[in-house]
């Protein structure tokens, strides 16, 4: 570690703790802040552990969307990402207006979208879910109700191969799980043929039968842990190699590559924009800060709020 990397860790110690704030990471952001933050997870453990904190400021080291949901969650806490620009492909994917209208076109369904919306989507929703959770919570409803699943495609479409249900997908992807490589995950597996293949859900259907799990990334990580197996090839944001290679030092863990072949191709160019000298700022000067309108935060807490007692 560089002497600037670690006057920027000082400083942040030295601010959260006269602050009184709570400093959390997805699994996608870089090692460097998984190391100095309090707290590290996917979006249900974030959005479970924003709704119980007792700090005063919560940074929210992800994208814009995981902010939200901390803010609503916390409205009488003052919520900051390091940058504001830190987006989600998956979550533009759907567009509140047109999503509206999709709803609206399809009366006496049940809406249940993907935590990874906007704040102004999860409003016009009934039940959020995420990738940990999902098949639960669907699985707790009636058989033949109608729901709408929005807006991740391949989630939806497995969880209708595993649950047997007929969701009406809304057609969004994320950009980093849609670019996996059929082609050069099967040569990495001749290449290291006692290695399991662990895909995340958002990813293709051709590459989930290639998989030996399906999970989130705390399901891939929990499988790796109790699992016998040496060696994974590990098809999602490579930014969960750190967390597993930290719990499990003993054992191989392969960046699976994109469609032409490179493995930082599969890093999530929005969560690395979270980086020390930005995490500093934004304790430092309490910006950017997070604010959701109070219809919209109002409306967008009852699903989010379903969704963590569904999941308990």
């Amino acid at each position: 570690m560089n002497s600037r990397s670690s006057a920027l860790r000082e400083e942040i110690l030295r601010l959260k703790k006269e602050k009184n704030a709570l400093i959390m990471a997805h699994y996608y952001t870089r090692d460097e802040i998984q190391e100095i933050a309090d707290f590290i997870g996917d979006s249900l453990a974030l959005a479970r552990k924003a709704a119980e904190t007792d700090a005063d400021i919560i940074v929210m080291c992800g994208v814009h969307f995981m902010g939200e949901t901390a803010k609503i969650l916390c409205p009488d806490k003052k919520v900051l990402v390091p940058d504001v620009e830190a987006g989600c492909s998956l979550a533009d994917s759907c567009d509140p207006e047109e999503f509206a209208q999709f709803v609206k076109d399809h009366p006496g369904y049940t809406v249940i979208s993907y935590v990874n919306t906007s704040a102004a989507v999860k409003a016009y929703t009934d039940i959020v879910v995420t990738s940990g959770n999902a098949r639960k919570i669907i699985d707790s409803l009636p058989l033949d109700e109608k729901i709408i699943f929005g807006p991740d495609r391949n989630l939806g479409g497995y969880i209708n191969s595993v649950t047997g249900r007929e969701m009406l997908l809304w057609p969004g992807a994320c950009h980093v799980h849609d670019r996996f490589s059929v082609e050069k995950i099967i040569e990495l597996k001749k290449e290291h043929p006692e290695a399991k293949v662990l895909v995340h859900p958002e990813c293709r259907k051709p590459l989930q039968l290639l998989a030996d799990k399906v999970g989130s990334t705390a399901a891939l990580l929990d499988f790796a842990l109790t699992d016998s197996a040496k060696e994974y090839i590990v098809v999602t944001e490579s930014g969960i190699l750190y967390e597993m290679r930290n719990k499990c030092p003993e054992k191989t863990f392969i960046p699976a590559p994109a469609e032409n072949g490179e493995c930082r191709c599969n890093e999530c160019e929005y969560m690395k924009l979270n980086t020390l000298e930005k995490v500093a700022s934004a304790l430092r000067d309490e910006q950017p800060e997070i604010l959701v309108d109070t219809e919209v935060a109002e409306k967008a807490l009852r699903p989010i709020v379903r969704m963590l007692e569904l999941s308990r």
